[in-house]
């Protein structure tokens, strides 16, 4: 289905399709008795907003183009604020509201009822209201800080970090593929993890960054639930179109990734003598600047095994490198599709495209023929590189022969304002001006018998699992 009309899948009629339209539009979103609701002013309403979702980027120093912090901060950006906010391309949540699942662990988007507050803000004017009614300043910390951090995960108990590199201010692209040891002592388990450059200005070169697992005396840390032999029986031997499943993954992080959280009794085991081998596109932005790439990780308490391991699947949405040809001034449309060899987990969604990506689908087929959406992004915004956790309960669980399908859009036309050059011809490659097209999901993989307990737990029909 083209990503235009996705907005209407799920949406009835009346106000419900007027606010489809507006959205679609890019129209303010009001509610209906905004006209005589009581006035907005930015020390009682917005300030406030602006302190939850905005202030962590928009602070004097930080990788927002302005700060948010003061009405004089803001006040000049008013209607910028208004058009970013009613388009929902602020706060970066671009996940589709209408289908799928709908609880996340760490969501930052606004609420209907934000975006009214801060529309009639704007269109009132944008006073500033009482002083005295302006809530207590929140305390500002460095940009660089985890995020996990943030979010209340505590201090990571383990930093490991890369050899650093110095990129020339002017430069083709680089992979740096450094070597790094874990400094474990014993068997440890990882609840949490998240990747981040050691520095503000090491986020302006680093496009990603992704950390295999080296842990060649543990064959369980690489995927086996999707990943398929070509034959060869020597280990290691997959197909040669299953572009990342081929090695143990830790994590994977790109420009705008917060962190994996694995749900309870899952997560990732490490061993005395593992190492990290590092995969980081770095690319040149006209000074030079060195950083090094460091992981946190959240580990379990000593002796505390999870039930589970979490495995990092890149779902393709394509069918292989050489099907992703895109023509020059289209929009393209390709699919992927990944057989579950075990019944699973999903724990998260995080589309991954370069500067051409326009959105992507997963869907679950399941074995009896009935399918479901289990996340649509119909805005994708390669700045912004968004994971989507769920929780816990909102989290689907599919049975064993279960087809993942992801779709994926992509727009080489002069409408894409992020579109380098839209008369080239693209096709696959690492780098920033060549695409991809795969979603990076947390796999945990259960037994029959645990799916079916699953199943009943939840009191859910398959084509109800997502709507959540």
């Amino acid at each position: 289905m083209d990503p235009r009309f996705r907005a209407w899948r799920g949406v009835g009629t009346g106000a419900l399709a007027l606010g489809a339209v507006l959205a679609l539009s890019g129209l303010p979103i009001v509610a209906a008795d905004s006209v005589t609701a009581k006035p907005v002013t930015f020390a009682k309403d917005v300030a406030p907003i602006f302190q939850q979702k905005c202030q962590e980027c928009h602070q004097p120093g930080s990788i927002a183009p302005m700060s948010l912090i003061t009405y004089e901060d803001s006040r000049p950006w008013a209607r910028s604020i208004k058009d970013r906010v009613t388009k929902r391309q602020m706060p970066p949540w671009h996940i589709d509201k209408t289908i799928g699942v709908q609880q996340f662990k760490n969501d930052m988007s606004l609420t209907d009822e934000q975006i009214d507050t801060i529309v009639r803000w704007v269109d009132a004017g944008a006073p500033l209201g009482n002083p005295n009614d302006m809530p207590p300043a929140k305390p500002l910390v460095s940009d660089n800080e985890w995020q996990a951090v943030k979010d209340g995960l505590g201090q990571p108990d383990l930093i490991i970090k890369a050899k650093p590199y110095t990129m020339p201010a002017r430069h083709q692209d680089v992979w740096w593929r450094p070597v790094t040891d874990i400094p474990v002592a014993e068997a440890r388990w990882v609840k949490a993890v998240e990747i981040r450059p050691s520095s503000l200005l090491g986020r302006k070169i680093v496009h990603h960054a992704v950390a295999y697992l080296v842990q060649d005396n543990d064959p369980d840390s690489i995927n086996r639930g999707t990943t398929e032999r070509v034959g060869d029986p020597r280990p290691g031997a997959f197909n040669n179109d299953d572009l990342t499943g081929r090695r143990a993954q830790l994590m994977e992080w790109a420009i705008g990734k917060g962190y994996d959280l694995y749900r309870p009794g899952t997560g990732k085991l490490l061993l005395p003598g593992s190492q990290l081998s590092w995969d980081v596109h770095i690319h040149a932005v006209g000074e030079e600047i060195e950083d090094a790439v460091e992981m946190g990780l959240w580990l379990y308490p000593k002796g505390q095994e999870p039930q589970h391991r979490s495995y990092l699947v890149a779902f393709q949405g394509m069918k292989d490198r050489a099907s992703l040809d895109i023509p020059p001034n289209t929009i393209s449309e390709t699919d992927g599709f990944t057989v579950l060899k075990q019944a699973a987990i999903l724990e998260n969604f995080q589309p991954h495209m370069h500067l051409r990506g326009k959105a992507m689908e997963v869907e679950a087929i399941l074995p009896d023929g009935t399918t479901e959406v289990v996340s649509y992004v119909g805005n994708f915004n390669f700045n912004w590189m968004t994971n989507y956790i769920y929780k816990d309960e909102a989290a689907p669980a599919y049975p064993k022969g279960t087809i993942i399908h992801v779709r994926a859009w992509h727009d080489n036309t002069t409408a894409n304002k992020s579109n380098p050059d839209p008369n080239q011809w693209v096709g696959w490659g690492d780098r920033t001006v060549d695409e991809m097209a795969h979603a990076w999901i947390n796999v945990t993989y259960i037994s029959d018998e645990e799916y079916k307990a699953w199943v009943d737990e939840h009191k859910k029909a398959p084509g109800a699992r997502a709507q959540q």
